[in-house]
């Protein structure tokens, strides 16, 4: 390790304390950088489920709202509003990096804008992991692009397509091409799954799906995916995890009302938030990413191949480069639920099929997406 790494005092911003993909991410960075001897400080909105996590590993986490931009503020009364949260969360960060002597600002997600002012301010080095594809409305995508150019001295890009993305706006060389890599041990030794707790036979086909609850994440797509499945098989059982943003309980509603109109909906099981996603993909024997906008790198893929489930994803964003169409999975189309559903129900009957592509697809995350190999790059890029 580097003398000025050693010396590196790192203020890390996060948008939410959930333990959904980027949050996973967040964790695990935090965890490479204090292994490694930097001090860490997180600073999220407000508590939950990851702030306990980091907490239990020993580092230390203050709470400070910190005025992040979801999808419903893209609106000027909605950035008038988040400015004023931003300026107050300034003044509270300032005064908590001063104390602290900090030396890098570590934004994760697009969402969190309020450390590049501070790190611009400060003259701090700020490095910022972005995990999205901002494609619409453009205004806000420019806006984005030239706020991270300006306001950023190393920028983390999860996937080809990310890079892609952001590289209209922000200089080649500020530009850092990371693929996620977790710790894939709970995935690859569970053997308990749910089917008795929801009384699904064991000998039924599960068909699963796993993400946030909201415009783009694709449930009613899934939904839609299951139907034309359900027409033509007799024993399927699909299976949604996943809850909305705070604030945004009414699209898991309108969800839960949605499943409730389908013809099929006692064979549905849609658990909301779900602690042991290990478990849930040892429930599942086909797992499908149904994002309807490019999905930039989904950890959760990452996780069903290293549960060895063979993934139907669709064919856009991070899961292009995640998966090797008819070895370790598949690519269906996002908006053609019956296109989709003809190529996952090739599958179902096939046993082995969906074994021997389980066992590809696990193989290739571990070869190819390796903790190991994330924790050497994150380091090189704080060093």
């Amino acid at each position: 390790m580097s003398k000025q790494m050693k010396n590196s005092k790192v203020l890390m911003l996060h948008g939410s304390s959930d333990v959904y993909g980027a949050s996973k991410i967040f964790l695990l960075t935090a965890s490479i950088l204090q292994q490694n001897g930097i001090e860490v400080i997180v600073v999220l909105s407000e508590e939950g489920p990851l702030s306990g996590q980091l907490q239990e590993l020993g580092i230390r986490v203050e709470f400070i709202r910190l005025g992040v931009i979801r999808r419903k503020y893209f609106n000027s009364r909605g950035l008038l509003n988040r400015s004023k949260v931003m300026l107050k969360a300034y003044k509270a960060l300032a005064a908590l990096a001063d104390a602290n002597g900090i030396t890098h600002v570590y934004s994760n997600t697009a969402a969190v804008w309020v450390g590049a002012l501070l790190a611009k301010k400060k003259k701090y080095i700020h490095i910022w992991h972005l995990h999205e594809i901002i494609g619409k409305p453009a205004w806000f995508a420019s806006m984005m692009g030239k706020m991270v150019e300006n306001g950023s001295d190393k920028v983390i890009v999860v996937s080809q397509a990310v890079k892609v993305h952001w590289e209209k706006y922000i200089s080649g060389n500020k530009l850092h091409l990371v693929y996620n890599g977790i710790d894939y041990n709970p995935y690859l030794y569970e053997t308990k799954d749910l089917r008795e707790e929801l009384g699904i036979p064991k000998d039924a086909c599960v068909i699963g799906m796993i993400g946030r609850v909201n415009s783009w994440k694709g449930q009613e797509y899934f939904l839609e995916i299951s139907e034309e499945l359900n027409k033509k098989f007799l024993d399927l059982h699909f299976l949604l995890v996943g809850d909305a943003f705070p604030g945004e309980e009414c699209l898991f509603d309108g969800l839960e009302q949605k499943i409730l109109e389908k013809t099929f909906k006692d064979k549905i099981y849609n658990l909301g938030f779900r602690k042991n996603i290990s478990q849930v993909l040892a429930t599942i024997d086909i797992f499908i990413l149904p994002s309807t906008l490019p999905d930039p790198f989904p950890t959760v893929v990452l996780e069903a191949m290293a549960a060895a489930k063979p993934v139907f994803a669709t064919a856009h964003g991070g899961a292009l480069e995640m998966i090797e169409e008819g070895k370790s999975g598949y690519h269906i189309p996002w908006d053609n639920a019956a296109a989709a559903a003809r190529k996952v129900g090739k599958l179902v009957n096939n046993i082995n099929q969906i074994q021997n592509i389980g066992l590809n697809a696990r193989r290739s995350v571990l070869e190819n997406f390796s903790l190991p190999a994330y924790g050497k790059k994150i380091t090189k890029i704080f060093s």
